[in-house]
């Protein structure tokens, strides 16, 4: 490897949408059945190799309780990108996730990139959808990006 890249990234979105089993899920490759609410923050880290470089991927989870915006405030400096992440079975979390938009736009000391995710897709899949595709499709033209994916932590 002859190039080695650090890069931070903050998970953002409302309490119980999947942060934290997204991010294990991607660290460890594992689903973890139990749930427990972030407190504060948390953190994990990740080497990839990609093409001739080694990248180091430090991904911050903040929690999405209302009590932590004092705390998540310290956590947007640095950041190289967002995730904004919703669960596509309860739809106030797709209705908050404009304040976590401007929440990122307020506390970023530049502008990041982003992706808007809608998690939990085997359970929307499974019990149905509280969040119309064609609302997430007009929020993505409201935000002026394309990067839009739905996932599920668990499959």
């Amino acid at each position: 490897m002859s190039s080695f890249y650090k890069f931070k990234a903050i998970l953002l979105g409302a309490a119980a949408v999947g942060k934290t089993s997204l991010l294990y899920q991607y660290i460890s490759c594992k689903f973890a059945d139990n749930y427990a609410a972030t407190i504060g923050v948390d953190f994990l880290k990740k080497e990839v190799n990609f093409k001739t470089a080694k990248v180091a991927i430090t991904i911050w989870d903040l929690a999405g309780q209302a009590q932590f915006k004092f705390l998540r405030k310290n956590f947007y400096t640095g950041s190289h990108g967002a995730l904004l992440i919703f669960d596509l079975t309860r739809e106030e979390t797709f209705k908050e996730i404009n304040n976590w938009y401007l929440e990122m736009k307020e506390f970023s000391n530049k502008e990041i990139p982003f992706i808007l995710i809608g998690n939990k897709l085997d359970i929307a899949e499974e019990k149905g959808r509280a969040v119309p595709e064609e609302e997430v499709k007009k929020l993505c033209k409201f935000f002026n990006t394309s990067y839009y994916l739905e996932t599920s932590a668990k499959t």
